[in-house]
């Protein structure tokens, strides 16, 4: 029997469907059509079951029609264009994300950002703007956080009002409900790219270079320590990612992360994701816990999402005890600044090291810093390619490779110390590549 079927020839339930909370049970005022969304929606719930909106299996098809069906039958008609907005609005509702549903399936949009429930921006092409969007209440917003953090076993209320978590698709999180937000509850989306993007999208984009990326591709199969450096959406993930499916097929990989993010193709890869305290404040597993943890998982590479803080030190140990190839990224504006960094997050491991040591650890263990920026036009730019030589006194000295000046990309004319490497590892390169006139 059909679904319309079954709602035509609906037996009375003895559950209590008025204390199932519906995804549409407060209204705005200004919806002529609010009523009525809010009665069929109950006729549905009646019917189905509070329970078939988790059913993945359930046929949309079918619901549509069973709702056109419903709005068919009343006394004044309703417009097809009308009847196909309020049907996409309650399948949104249902099955998706209420008003932000359409905006995380649009492949234009890359960031979507509530930053209350009656004003919601986007980023499309490295520019922000205001969505055509909005929910009805905080209330709204909130059971739109409550839909995607239950199913991870995450929570979120007046006493952990922070979360991090991701869609079904791989989309990165992150909620924040008050007291801590003023004007109301927070999301904001990082999308999940579809087809993960590769070099040759990033050279596309205007992000690097055909010569640069044929040294960091050198880099990474001749098995050398890489950090991809940059500020907040300047794309270090998405440089990550790439510069990642540069290494061999036959690798064992492990990738750590507090939300995963990267889509590695290669068959071998191991995914590790860090975990909170449970509501008693225990059971938290952090970054440093993993990568502690995945040096016993015999690694070929492994691969940080980005370090903030101690788990830098067992990083750094991890890539001067054997594990070279490794691959991580870090906020900071520059080469110097993400060294600084570095020497920051060593600290806040709680060792005892003289910053002579800590700056040894980092110059021994670092060959390659990739500096990312978003430009103010919505671009994002590989600026440096900067190569670490070692330590001079108490400095670190380093060298630069590639520099994106004056609105074009440049070779420095520098020869890179780390080619005597890449060349000893059999992988074919040309001094050329770094000659101006290339």
């Amino acid at each position: 029997m059909s679904l319309l079927q079954r709602l035509q020839n609906k037996q009375s339930r003895e559950e209590n469907i008025d204390k199932v909370s519906l995804p549409i049970d407060e209204l705005v005022k200004d919806d002529p059509y609010s009523e009525l969304k809010m009665e069929i929606h109950h006729k549905i719930l009646e019917e189905l079951g509070s329970d078939f909106l988790d059913d993945s299996n359930e046929d949309w098809d079918e619901v549509k029609q069973m709702i056109d069906s419903l709005l068919l039958e009343e006394e004044e008609p309703i417009p097809r264009q009308e009847r196909e907005r309020i049907i996409n609005e309650m399948i949104a509702e249902m099955k998706g994300f209420g008003p932000i549903d359409a905006l995380l399936n649009d492949d234009t949009v890359s960031e979507v950002m509530v930053n209350h429930a009656k004003q919601v921006f986007v980023e499309r092409n490295g520019k922000l703007e205001k969505a055509p969007v909005y929910f009805r209440d905080d209330a709204h917003v909130m059971r739109i956080i409550e839909k995607i953090v239950a199913p991870l076993g995450r929570r979120i209320d007046e006493s952990s009002p922070m979360v991090d978590a991701r869609l079904p698709d791989g989309s990165r999180v992150n909620a924040i409900i008050p007291p801590l937000a003023i004007k109301g509850p927070s999301i904001t989306i990082r999308k999940f790219a579809k087809d993960p993007f590769d070099i040759n999208d990033l050279i596309k984009f205007g992000t690097l270079t055909e010569p640069m990326a044929r040294f960091l591709e050198a880099c990474v199969k001749a098995r050398l320590n890489i950090v991809v450096s940059g500020g907040t959406g300047s794309g270090k993930t998405t440089t990550l990612n790439v510069l990642s499916s540069f290494i061999p097929e036959d690798e064992r990989i492990i990738t750590i992360e507090d939300a995963a993010e990267l889509q590695l193709r290669q068959e071998h890869v191991i995914t590790l994701e860090t975990r909170p305290a449970n509501i008693e404040g225990k059971g938290a597993i952090t970054m440093r816990d993993l990568v502690k943890n995945s040096l016993r998982m015999r690694p070929d590479r492994i691969v940080v999402g980005e370090v903030r803080s101690g788990e830098a030190l067992d990083m750094l140990q991890a890539m001067n005890t054997g594990h070279d190839g490794s691959l991580t990224t870090g906020h900071a504006n520059t080469p110097r600044d993400m060294l600084s960094r570095l020497e920051t997050m060593v600290l806040m491991a709680g060792m005892d090291l003289p910053v002579r040591a800590i700056r040894e650890q980092i110059a021994s263990a670092i060959d390659i810093i990739v500096q990312q920026n978003r430009l103010k036009d919505g671009s994002r730019k590989i600026t440096h390619i900067t190569e670490v030589l070692g330590m001079e006194g108490d400095v670190i000295t380093m060298q630069d490779i590639f520099l994106y000046k004056d609105g074009s990309f440049k070779p420095t004319g520098i020869v890179p110390k780390s080619i005597e490497k890449i060349m000893s590892a059999g992988i074919a390169i040309t001094t050329e590549l770094f000659q101006s006139h290339y």
